[in-house]
């Protein structure tokens, strides 16, 4: 009988020889734009779309005191 293999443990070999390092991360930078927040403005915001409304409002706001700002 063949023992389960836990699906988490690498294989005691790759063979990486045909490998080309780097191969996909300039198409990776282009297509990521991650943010990493600081645990105490986490904690402010339940998900990442709490996130992106706070930013547009904070956009916003900033959009029309600039606006007035050259009146």
């Amino acid at each position: 009988m063949n023992e389960a293999r836990d699906p988490d443990e690498m294989r005691e070999y790759y063979d990486f020889s045909e490998g080309v390092r780097g191969k996909y991360a300039a198409r990776y930078a282009e297509g990521v734009n991650l943010v990493r927040l600081d645990p105490d403005v986490a904690a402010l915001f339940p998900d990442d779309a709490a996130v992106n409304e706070a930013l547009r409002a904070l956009a916003a706001i900033a959009r029309r005191q600039a606006e007035a700002a050259k009146v």
